[in-house]
Parts: C-alpha cells; structure tokens; sequence
C-alpha cells in the first residue's frame, strides 16, 4: 500500500520558516518534518512514498535528491576527476516519487493528480506533511479493512492552548489544568485510508478541497469512518509548534520516534 502525503501548501501561520522553505521541510532535530512522518510509515513496513509537491517542491526534490549527502560521510576527489566516494551508506528502504501539483492548488485536486501513480483498485494511504503522532498505523489499516468503508480517518482530541483555573466566589484558585482537554470534540489527524473509488469524490477543480466536498459527500453516503487516536498527535503550524517539538527531540522524549 503507498502513501500519499500532501507538502504542497504554503505554511502561512509559521512564515518565519515558510518564507524560505516548504513548511514540510522545517526541520526537528536537522531532519526534515516529512522525513519523520515516513519513517513513522517505514516502521509499519509502508515505504512506497507520492509526495505531493508544490510551493518550493524543487527543495523537496533536491534534498531528495542529496539524501546520500545529508546522510552519509563523502570524500570528494578532486584528484581523480572530482570522484565522489560514499562512507557508511545509509538509504532507506524507500521509493519515493515526487509529484509537482500546483503551487496554488488546494489538497482534492492535488490528490487527483496523483491517481495514476496508484495502481487501480488498490487502497492507499494520506496524510499532511506538517504534523507527527505515534498513531499504530497497522492497527489503523486493519480498522479501515475491518469497516469496509471508502475512507478512513484519524481523529484525535486537541488539549487546549492555555491552562484551565477555576475560582471560588471569594477569589481563591480552586483548581489548575495545564493545557486539560479542548470541548471534547474530535479533529481530523490526517493519517486517512482511501480506497481507490475515493477518487470519484474528486474532480479537475484545482480549487477543490478535500476537506471541504469531497469529505461531506462521503460522510453523506456513510462512507468514511473515524479511528480514534488517543495518544500523541501535534501538528507543525506556529513557530511556537516547531519549538516544543524540537524540544521533546532534543530531550529525547518525542512520542512519535517509534523506530530505533
């Protein structure tokens, strides 16, 4: 099953970055957002990668493209007709093909342009290249063969921003949450399972949203499920975001690093 991930946006809340990058390639710890979100998939065995490029997508093909050299120690030679020499080769086991779908347009169309890489009839896995979570992708695959329904998506329960305090008539702090849990209400995640007839939601629309037609049709013809996810899930769209995920990196405690 291949993956799909979406990393052609601009980023426009996290513009300090954004302005010189795509948002998928602001890193966590030297590495790339979208590096972490594929080897989530890799750990999990999934490692044929469509990545959908748009603002800034030759980045993304250019490091691609230099992965030996952002991966491995190299001796350049320049007495032997500028030879390169490769030292502890480090690869993934990976392919990735990396599609260029519009600077300007939105996630439905994007998917659409990426059809004829999925081969007919074959469920593929979609998600956004600007947040992580230590979702169990092979639980989440079953769930969505289990349930036989077109689409599947990840849901999770946002903490809130700021810490909750109640207070007494008098004025005396009664209780402090740091950051307690939002409404209630679950939010798409991303991390979605489609199967190939989900491409009949889409259209040649390059304003068309996925977010928007595509997922209430499907809702309307009960064809999309949520799996709920109840551990980490923290998306990259504020400076602020980058800092508390560099963070937990850096102290090494970062939920979503499942793999060794």
């Amino acid at each position: 099953m291949k993956v799909v991930l979406l990393a052609g946006g601009k980023g426009t809340r996290i513009s300090e970055e954004s302005s010189v990058r795509p948002k998928p390639m602001i890193e966590i710890g030297e590495m790339p957002i979208l590096w972490h979100i594929m080897k989530l998939y890799s750990y999990y065995g999934f490692n044929e990668f469509i990545i959908c490029c748009g603002y800034k997508g030759y980045m993304i093909k250019e490091w691609f493209a230099d992965y030996f050299l952002h991966m491995s120690n190299v001796t350049f030679d320049f007495t032997d007709g500028n030879k390169m020499i490769v030292h502890n080769n480090v690869a993934e086991p990976w392919k990735v093909t990396l599609v260029d779908t519009g600077e300007e347009t939105m996630t439905g169309y994007r998917i659409k342009q990426i059809q004829s890489y999925i081969p007919q009839n074959e469920s593929f896995m979609l998600t956004y290249g600007d947040g992580v979570s230590n979702v169990n992708i092979a639980d989440l695959v079953d769930f969505h063969k289990k349930h036989g329904k077109t689409a599947t998506m990840t849901t999770v329960q946002p903490s809130g921003r700021f810490g909750m305090v109640d207070i007494r008539d008098d004025g005396t702090v009664d209780r402090f949450v740091e950051k307690p849990q939002g409404d209630g209400g679950w939010i798409n995640a991303g991390f979605m399972v489609l199967n190939y007839n989900a491409f009949e939601y889409l259209s040649d629309d390059e304003n068309l949203s996925f977010e928007d037609r595509p997922m209430r049709q499907l809702v309307q013809d009960q064809e999309m499920v949520a799996y709920k996810h109840y551990g980490f899930w923290q998306p990259m769209d504020t400076l602020r975001d980058k800092v508390k995920l560099n963070t937990l990196w850096k102290m090494q405690t970062a939920p979503w690093k499942v793999w060794n």
